[in-house]
């Protein structure tokens, strides 16, 4: 049954053009071939760099940002319940008004303590300035290396579909540190920060991961090389200018980011959809017959296209921001705690620990018909008005 699924999965017809077989890209004369084989170390190099990532973080990436001025901002830590607990990571994390009313209730908590308790909890889960820091520090410095060695690779691939030994060296080096690095994002997803672009990057990864696969079983190398160059170059300018930014240095994070947003739109959609989508679409028909293989491969770059698209929409919102002077985070950041949020609740802790004792504001509430009302116990006090 499992060699029945294994022919016909790797069938000639279903991959290949009229004609050729998989014997055609065996080995002989001289001539090296890429293997479908050669990909499996990638799973054991994607958990290579995951214990890389942890070390360059921990000692590179942390000090670097402590250098430049980053800490890591400690904050109160919610009080253990079960029943709050429960609901956040089930539920919600940010209860309607009822449901914080009904959790009162089974918790024998004030609604005031219960809003507490979750936006502590919350806190607690938004990712730091120095977690984000360290983590584009990682992306920023394989960008810029994974470009360097795409460069190299590109200059060295003579035909599309045969190389020497020599040649295929260097593109089998590219391919798998590109694989296995997607494969590592994939695996560190669950502790990753994450944002608003979360399941489009998951797609990313995976027709990433698929479309480099076929080109090199394929021995579309040429094309996969070229794919994976146009998508480091303009990262780069990325990941840096989020250094920058965090860094607060403003002026050249706004240099970076203009210079990612050109490139981004020059490569990713100009020279990737009307260059190398133009090429495998329009050319291969010419000399084959349209096959299979010829419609999954460029079904994956199409898809990589409206992953393009749709982030060129969120850069376009970050210049229209950008050139009015709102720009204030990454639009594809989650927005788990505003501000305001914060304020407010830095605002109830402060005035909660000066509050004086036997205060009478602290025992009346206003309301609406301008009546007060006494209140018991002290945590629902109502202590200004940016906090009610």
């Amino acid at each position: 049954m499992f060699d029945t699924l294994y022919e016909c999965f790797w069938s000639d017809s279903l991959w290949l053009p009229v004609g050729l077989t998989w014997a055609d890209l065996e080995d002989k004369e001289g001539r090296v071939y890429a293997k479908a084989s050669n990909l499996y170390v990638t799973l054991p190099y994607a958990l290579a760099f995951l214990l890389i990532r942890y070390l360059f973080e921990r000692w590179i990436a942390t000090p670097l940002a402590v250098s430049a001025g980053i800490k890591q901002r400690v904050y109160l830590k919610a009080e253990e319940n079960s029943i709050l607990e429960f609901y956040y990571t089930t539920q919600c994390r940010n209860p309607a008004q009822v449901d914080i009313d009904g959790l009162s209730k089974k918790s024998s908590l004030s609604t005031r303590q219960v809003e507490r308790w979750f936006r502590r909890r919350r806190r607690q889960d938004r990712p730091g300035v120095l977690k984000k820091f360290t983590e584009a520090s990682w992306r920023f410095v394989f960008y810029l290396s994974a470009f360097i060695g795409g460069m190299v690779a590109l200059h060295d691939v003579s035909n599309i579909t045969i190389s020497t030994f020599f040649q295929l060296k260097s593109q089998y080096w590219y391919y798998i540190l590109e694989m296995s690095f997607y494969g590592c994002l994939l695996f560190s997803v669950a502790f990753d920060v994450k944002r608003k672009d979360f399941k489009e990057q998951i797609i990313h990864h995976l027709a990433t991961l698929v479309l480099l696969s076929f080109s090199w079983c394929a021995n579309y190398i040429r094309v996969g090389t070229l794919v994976m160059l146009i998508h480091d170059a303009s990262d780069v300018f990325l990941e840096s200018a989020k250094l920058f930014n965090y860094a607060k240095w403003e002026k050249t994070c706004k240099t970076l980011f203009v210079l990612f947003a050109i490139v981004f739109m020059v490569t990713r959609l100009i020279i990737f959809p009307f260059w190398l989508i133009h090429c495998t679409w329009v050319y291969p028909v010419l000399y084959y017959p349209a096959f299979f293989g010829y419609y999954f491969f460029n079904t994956m770059l199409v898809v990589l296209l409206c992953l393009h698209i749709f982030w060129a929409y969120l850069i376009l919102r970050m210049i229209r921001k950008f050139m009015f002077g709102t720009l204030t985070k990454d639009e594809r950041s989650d927005n788990e705690e505003e501000d305001g949020d914060e304020s407010s609740s830095t605002q109830d802790e402060v005035e909660q620990r000066h509050k004086p004792a036997g205060s009478l504001v602290a025992d009346k509430k206003y309301d609406k018909n301008g009546g007060s009302r006494s209140l018991s116990p002290p945590e629902n006090i109502c202590w200004s008005k940016t906090v009610c």
